[in-house]
């Protein structure tokens, strides 16, 4: 087994973005990883998110240099399995969120996994809870540098956006940009012919996934309602707080 797992104390935290406070044992993780999404990680069956940055989700859209519209959320998860490659992680742990992962600095042969993502353009800092990321948040800025090529909505803000959502860029926004990223059709198709999961939330506010074949799966319009959203893989929608339809 290459994951090596060393308890070390247990502590009662708050999360940066848990609504609730609970024990949890801080650790230390090694081995391969399994990139998730831009935030989220798995060493063995553990999952882990990335503290103190926020990427954008997976069927997240942004605009580029020309103002198109592109799969940011996708082609920052693919930059972080690329820039992954196959190396070891370390680990440290030192909570939980909301949905159960793992909360930790990760390194890439001592290379702070969180800060490359920034740096990078792929994520931004988490700068109301730590500035540990700013800086780097500035370098890609002025680079232009991943999201920073063109014009986004911040992953915290797509989450709950409405017509009322700023849109940023480092260097200027289309003047059209509200209408491109707010429009009620804009995820009316799949941001990629991989991510046909259907995200919804059911009566009761628990996150249900529903699979291409499934029942209702047909009936789930994800453009009704700001909640529900695509998904490019089981593993994404369970690690995120989503469950499987019963049918």
């Amino acid at each position: 087994m290459h994951t090596v797992v060393v308890m070390k104390h247990c502590v009662v935290i708050t999360t940066l973005i848990a609504v609730t406070a609970a024990p949890v044992c801080a650790a230390k993780l090694s081995g391969p990883a399994r990139v998730i999404d831009g935030n989220t990680i798995e060493i063995e069956q553990t999952k882990i998110r990335l503290s103190g940055i926020d990427a954008p989700e997976t069927d997240q859209i942004c605009l580029d240099v020309h103002g198109q519209k592109w799969a940011c959320g996708i082609k920052a998860r693919d930059e972080l399995i690329k820039h992954s490659n196959g190396q070891l992680w370390d680990c440290h742990t030192t909570g939980v969120d909301q949905y159960g992962r793992s909360l930790g600095n990760c390194f890439i042969a001592g290379e702070d996994v969180s800060a490359w993502m920034v740096r990078s353009g792929w994520a931004l800092s988490l700068g109301r809870y730590t500035h540990s990321y700013d800086i780097y948040e500035v370098v890609a800025s002025n680079a232009y540098a991943g999201l920073w090529s063109g014009a986004f909505i911040a992953p915290w803000d797509w989450r709950h956006r409405n017509k009322a959502t700023i849109i940023v860029g480092a260097s200027s926004v289309p003047t059209n940009a509200q209408e491109l990223l707010l429009g009620p059709d804009l995820l009316s198709d799949p941001p990629s012919p991989e991510c046909l999961i259907k995200g919804t939330v059911d009566g009761k506010g628990k996150r249900v996934y529903h699979l291409p074949g499934q029942l209702s799966y047909g009936q789930i319009n994800v453009t009704k309602k700001p909640d529900e959203r695509w998904l490019c893989s089981e593993a994404e929608a369970e690690a995120t707080g989503w469950r499987k339809a019963a049918r």
